[in-house]
């Protein structure tokens, strides 16, 4: 059978990265990092938090780039708050935004919301003019769960959307085999996944493009510039922001990829990809 590299066009033993850029609409700081890698950086990709207060801006914004959606179920911060796109009771948490963790969503989400306001966010965004590019899921909360996962992938079939998916490792973690389950509907995703702890991206990406192997392999940023507002609303807005200088001015990053021998393509040759079912 072909390797992903080969169904792209590319030879068996490339390495193919993918670059993401993660809370595309969580902050206007984070609008205006976002958009600055991927025009002026690095960046090929950013997902989309369609429920967030500065979503309608980045869609104002948007000038064509690959952009997916970040299906978003967690309203992770103390303070700063987002809720459902839908009428969904069971996706709030006392304070009338998302959960702030993954275990309250997976103890108290119906199953039927949970399809409800991703199915929303995905048609908002294409509503609002994204070319969508891929679907991934903000904190894990839909890949990490076998119930959840089901949800994940139908909309990725409904949509023709590859996904985000976590290494292959991490199957033996939850307990179902959720890659070859996305492989039997079609589902094209990468082969690797950088995950990274928390935000703030360079160490992990470093070690990870030092040994980078053969085959599709993404990486996720949060870049944003540094703003009051940020400070105020993202308690790891220290991370974001070094992300941002990474992605747009650090020139140790191409320097890296270059010496790994990677090549950088974008979620779109992946959506063409599964669309046309080469």
């Amino acid at each position: 059978m072909a390797t992903l590299a080969e169904r792209l066009g590319y030879p068996p033993d490339a390495r193919l990265l993918l670059i993401n850029c993660d809370d595309l609409g969580m902050t206007h700081s984070g609008n205006v990092g976002t958009y600055d890698a991927l025009r002026n950086g690095i960046a090929t990709s950013a997902t989309l938090m369609v429920p967030c207060p500065w979503a309608r801006d980045a869609a104002a914004q948007y000038r064509g780039e690959a952009v997916g959606v970040h299906l978003t179920l967690n309203a992770e911060y103390d303070t700063y708050r987002w809720g459902p796109t839908t009428r969904s009771p069971s996706l709030l948490d006392g304070d009338g935004g998302f959960p702030r963790t993954i275990e309250d969503v997976w103890e108290h989400a119906d199953l039927e919301e949970v399809r409800k306001e991703c199915l929303a966010q995905i048609e908002r965004a294409i509503y609002w003019g994204f070319d969508v590019s891929h679907l991934d899921s903000h904190m894990g909360t839909l890949q990490l769960r076998a119930e959840f996962f089901d949800v994940y992938l139908d909309m990725a079939c409904e949509f023709r959307l590859p996904l985000r998916m976590a290494g292959a490792s991490a199957e033996r973690l939850v307990g179902f085999p959720f890659r070859k389950l996305a492989e039997e509907e079609g589902v094209v995703f990468p082969d690797h996944f950088v995950y990274v702890d928390g935000v703030g991206s360079r160490r992990r990406v470093e070690r990870a493009l030092m040994d980078l192997r053969p085959g599709v392999t993404e990486v996720y940023f949060h870049p944003a510039v540094d703003t009051d507002e940020l400070r105020a609303a993202c308690p790891t807005w220290a991370g974001r922001v070094e992300d941002h200088a990474m992605l747009t001015r650090d020139p140790s990053l191409p320097a890296l990829i270059e010496r790994a021998g990677a090549t950088i393509i974008s979620w779109r040759d992946l959506r063409e990809l599964q669309r046309t079912g080469v």
